[in-house]
């Protein structure tokens, strides 16, 4: 932990997210094992199960962990310090996607800033802020999967491109790309639906099946 944080807790020189793209390609050679895990939140003994039944990160076994770090959870510090070691051991092997629960209002209203202002200073919550803002927001997985926090698009014709162009760098809008890349979910009827949950929207399999085709991608996982 000292490769991330100085003892004031702010970020030193080595921040493995600062020149990363919005949207991460990954490539993985063939027959390679490759892990997507999903939410976490502020789980850390689930997060030692999932390695010690699945194994270590590694360079010969890589993970995405797909968003929702934090929060909820008791244990969401070690859990995201864990995660970030990770990252700096192996930054080419162990990926990290932001979640809607990286956020200001949702660290506030579900417990990690709160926990992170008891364990450790102020100015550790805002050292968390400003990493989280800058985590990529979705992965393309040997250009064939597209791997995201939340889903697809209120909007018909957004590209892999669009999310390229995305700046990420800022706490979450209310609507657009960046918002529905962290909110929206999936809905068996087709078409698109209001979000129940305010933001983002749901996205039918025929909206699923019309991305994927423009864009030249075959699966979508979040």
């Amino acid at each position: 932990l000292c490769n991330i944080f100085d003892i004031n807790g702010l970020p030193s020189e080595t921040n493995p997210y600062v020149e990363q793209p919005t949207l991460v390609e990954i490539d993985v050679p063939p027959k390679q094992r490759f892990t997507i895990c999903g939410d976490v939140l502020g789980q850390f003994y689930d997060l030692c199960n999932i390695f010690d039944i699945n194994g270590l990160p590694s360079e010969t076994n890589p993970y995405l962990f797909n968003g929702d770090f934090v929060d909820r959870g008791s244990f969401s510090v070690e859990t995201i310090f864990t995660m970030f070691s990770y990252k700096l051991l192996y930054p080419n092997h162990f990926f990290m996607s932001r979640g809607n629960h990286e956020s200001d209002v949702m660290n506030k209203m579900y417990g990690f800033e709160g926990e992170v202002k008891k364990k450790y200073t102020n100015q550790m919550a805002d050292f968390f802020t400003e990493i989280f803002c800058q985590l990529p927001l979705c992965h393309l997985i040997n250009r064939k999967i597209f791997v995201c926090h939340g889903g697809l698009f209120k909007e018909d014709g957004v590209t892999l491109d669009d999310i390229r162009k995305t700046d990420r760098v800022r706490q979450p809008p209310d609507e657009g790309i960046m918002c529905d890349l962290l909110w929206s979910d999936p809905q068996e009827l087709r078409g698109r639906a209001p979000s129940k949950r305010g933001v983002g929207c749901q996205f039918g399999p025929d909206i699923t099946d019309a991305w994927l085709e423009k864009n030249g991608v075959q699966y979508v996982v979040r």
